[in-house]
């Protein structure tokens, strides 16, 4: 590891201030609505939430910002697919029901339900921030960079929320679930696609960086990272997360499906 590696991967833990807030309002927020009891649920939005505040605010975000595509590409999978439905997943039903008795609360989640929305909206959000213009300008302006972050946190948890929601009401059956999985699987792996395949740099940001932290000789000549292999390690980094990602939620599906089906014999037989 050369100096100015290490000098990057120990400087840039800075708290950013409305991050930090944010998620710690957020942690402070789900705790106490649990009276501060730890069961596993609670580990797994933590967990959660310590991937997002990695993604946000560690080396992985200037690494991304300034050098490499396929970091920032493992940052967005973090943002979109990854933390956001740790923290679906992690959401219980009391607590649930207790939001909904506020009326917008509960128009929106009935908005969520829908699953052509919601895979249609982190689609959209996905394929639009990647239009290679609207991408280079979120790296020139911190606050479309963090409107950027924000929408893809909330597509993300739009996203899980009709397959992985704690309530039944609108929650999609296993065969609905496992049809609407597999759609938005193959609409969250066309990015990926293309990166992979293609020849052609996208982004002018990756072409000639400001080289402030001296990386590029590392990152060029001895990792082989011109900016045409990194974005095709973005593409493939994209693969393998929406890939793990998915067939997990899929075999979670699965294994309802199948406990579902069980108990239906059981009283079937009884």
């Amino acid at each position: 590891m050369t100096p100015e590696l290490l000098n990057l991967l120990q400087s840039h833990w800075e708290p950013i201030p409305s991050v930090a807030i944010g998620l710690i309002a957020m942690t402070g927020a789900y705790l106490w609505s649990k009276k501060f009891s730890f069961d596993f649920k609670s580990y797994v939005f933590l967990t959660g939430v310590l991937l997002l505040w990695l993604a946000l605010m560690s080396p992985l975000d200037e690494l991304g910002d300034q050098y490499l595509f396929s970091a920032h590409m493992l940052q967005h999978m973090i943002l979109e697919f990854i933390g956001p439905l740790l923290l679906v997943v992690s959401l219980s039903e009391e607590l649930v029901r207790r939001w909904l008795k506020v009326p917008a609360i509960r128009w929106a989640e009935n908005a969520l339900s829908n699953p052509v929305f919601t895979v249609t909206i982190a689609t959209v959000v996905m394929l639009g921030w990647h239009v290679p213009p609207i991408y280079d300008i979120t790296l020139q302006s911190e606050p479309i960079h963090i409107i950027e972050h924000i929408t893809y946190i909330v597509s993300g948890v739009m996203l899980w929320w009709p397959v992985f929601k704690p309530i039944q009401e609108g929650r999609l059956k296993p065969m609905s679930a496992t049809t609407y999985l597999t759609v938005a699987a193959f609409l969250a792996s066309i990015l990926g696609m293309v990166y992979t395949i293609s020849d052609v740099s996208f982004y002018s940001a990756y072409a000639h960086p400001y080289d402030q932290y001296h990386l590029l000789p590392l990152l060029r000549d001895e990792w082989g990272l011109n900016p045409v292999e990194d974005q095709k390690l973005g593409g493939a980094i994209m693969w393998v997360i929406c890939t793990l990602t998915f067939f997990w939620a899929l075999m979670a599906v699965m294994v309802e499906w199948l406990a579902e089906k069980e108990i239906d014999d059981v009283r079937t037989a009884a």
